[in-house]
């Protein structure tokens, strides 16, 4: 099987290298070797690697600075999946495409008993630039590859690779006398690996398709995942002091996008394609931790 994956210097896809199951032929490509915004790059490089299943990993993240740069965000966001969904199905491939909680906005949330994790099927209300770019990016991937694809939403994705949350608040904690971090966005930490190794699962069925949710288990405010940071990071010896750390409303730290107030995921189907089931995420964040 020939698995082409997209988004060589991110997060995930250093995971999916390092999970690689064995017998697969992978190719990973970045950037330099490939311009996702040219069709007619992609459609080539697909033509020379004859892939069976793609992994498009790839993304503009920057959500603050997409509001001042949409085209470009929409540009990788969008343009650049409809060329991998068009070059998939010129060439017989099938997509794993990977989205985000952000297509999410505040009220989809509120149902009648309350807040309630979200439905691959809940409705979808972005309220950023980038929410809104990964749901033309989806749409894009459900109209030309309706019956060859998967799309997996995830959401504050971490590992020890690259640049993430866990990282920069072990910096901060050994830099400041102390930190505040919001407590009033509620969401679920995901360890990539641990979304690699969901993709991989799905990877070898090859009759999934169609939208899921994949992220650790559990829930937890930006805050709540600091304390745990600082907490874990303490015991491994990746900290050296206790610093306070101060529980703050969105309000009192204003970014240029908004950002949902409420995106826990609801798993049970993705939990069920795939035969494994989500880890809570204070584990998954222990295991990271291990690996720094």
């Amino acid at each position: 099987m020939n698995i082409l994956i997209i988004g060589k210097s991110g997060q995930l896809a250093n995971e999916l290298l390092a999970t690689t199951p064995n017998g697969a032929n992978v190719q990973c490509l970045g950037r330099t070797q490939l311009d996702i915004i040219s069709a007619s790059d992609v459609l080539a490089a697909f033509q020379t690697f004859k892939p069976s299943v793609v992994i498009n990993a790839s993304a503009y993240t920057a959500v603050d600075k997409a509001e001042s740069e949409p085209e470009t965000a929409y540009a990788v966001n969008s343009q650049a999946v409809e060329n991998i969904a068009q070059a998939c199905k010129q060439v017989g491939a099938r997509l794993l495409h990977v989205s985000t909680d952000f297509v999410f906005g505040n009220n989809s949330a509120l149902t009648a008993g309350g807040i309630a994790p979200l439905l691959p099927s809940s409705p979808v209300e972005p309220i950023n630039v980038y929410g809104a770019s990964k749901l033309a990016g989806e749409q894009h991937v459900l109209k030309l590859l309706p019956d060859a694809s998967v799309i997996v939403r995830t959401a504050w994705v971490y590992s020890r690779y690259g640049n993430n949350f866990v990282k920069t608040m072990l910096r901060l904690m050994a830099e400041k006398p102390e930190l505040g971090v919001i407590a009033d966005q509620i969401g679920t930490p995901t360890w990539a690996k641990g979304l690699a190794q969901w993709l991989w699962a799905i990877v070898a069925k090859a009759d999934i398709k169609g939208v899921y949710h994949w992220t650790d288990a559990g829930a937890a405010s930006w805050y709540d995942f600091a304390i745990a940071i600082q907490e874990l990071g303490l015991a491994k010896g990746l900290l050296t002091k206790e610093i306070p750390i101060k529980a703050i409303p969105t309000a009192s730290y204003p970014t240029p996008a908004k950002r949902p107030g409420y995106s826990v995921l609801d798993k049970s189907t993705a939990e069920q394609a795939a035969g494994i089931s989500a880890r809570h995420w204070r584990k998954q964040l222990e295991n990271m931790l291990d690996e720094l």
